[in-house]
């Protein structure tokens, strides 16, 4: 019997995937806080690069259990869902959710804490909560309204259509769109990009984009607690020298 959430960490790379098939990955309780203690222990790893966020046979994910939800989405729930968002998305290392099949309701809420989302050609999406009369989050309506603009939100939050992948993409749900046959070579292909690459610049890069985010500018004490990093640690003169020699980059830094 799958646990629901099944983590697995593998040279630089974690993978988070939600493994509920016969539910279409849909997240229970118990899944909320599996995944918000789960992301809270790879983020203290500073072996971990990247997070990737996968659903298990075929689909991402079709969003909250709703036998679950007869009692309210307050109290404990609403406080476990909201911490697995938020790990998500303060995770300090790059994430990328891999979309195939169903991303429905809370599976867009968790597609929209990655940094980057691919999908194949053939994947659904949608935020429903209209369909079963609830108010939707704060923290996942706030990042919807980030990603896709007011505009698209109230369209997909009043309606909870299901809209395709050439409109997700469209409205800023995917960034990119593959044949099912090709999206995980091109995630291979991304993974390794994102491993060639400084995690000083990704990890420096999003603390400032988030602070961007929630207050318009970065901080002085925030660039003067970065300032010196890139020096001190080695980074810089690492990549110097790779670029005079021609060769890829050892970076020293880790998180």
């Amino acid at each position: 019997m799958s646990s629901g959430v099944e983590v697995m960490v593998a040279d630089g790379v974690a993978t988070l995937t939600l493994n509920r098939p016969e539910k279409r990955n849909s997240v229970t309780h118990e899944m909320w806080r599996m995944i918000g203690d789960s992301v809270a222990d790879l983020a203290a790893n500073p072996h971990v690069r990247v997070l990737v966020v996968r659903g298990a046979a075929g689909h991402f994910c079709a969003g909250a259990d709703i036998t679950g939800l007869g009692d309210g989405v307050d109290g404990d729930y609403a406080r476990d869902n909201w911490r697995a968002e938020e790990q998500l998305t303060c995770f300090p290392a790059p994430t990328i959710a891999v979309i195939r099949g169903n991303c429905i309701g809370g599976g867009v809420s968790i597609a929209l804490t990655c940094d980057i989302r691919l999908s194949d050609t053939t994947a659904t999406f949608g935020i429903t909560p209209a369909k079963l009369g609830i108010v939707y989050p704060t923290n996942s309506l706030e990042r919807a309204v980030r990603a896709l603009g007011a505009a698209n939100a109230k369209r997909l939050l009043y309606t909870g259509d299901i809209v395709d992948v050439d409109v997700a993409q469209r409205l800023g749900i995917v960034h990119e769109a593959y044949a099912p046959e090709s999206l995980d070579t091109h995630v291979d292909l991304l993974i390794a990009t994102l491993l060639s690459r400084s995690a000083l610049t990704q990890t420096a890069t999003k603390a400032m984009i988030a602070e961007i985010i929630d207050t318009g500018s970065v901080s002085e004490a925030t660039r003067s607690a970065w300032a010196s990093v890139p020096k001190a640690s080695g980074e810089l003169d690492e990549g110097i020298a790779a670029f005079k020699d021609k060769r890829k980059p050892t970076f020293p830094w880790r998180r």
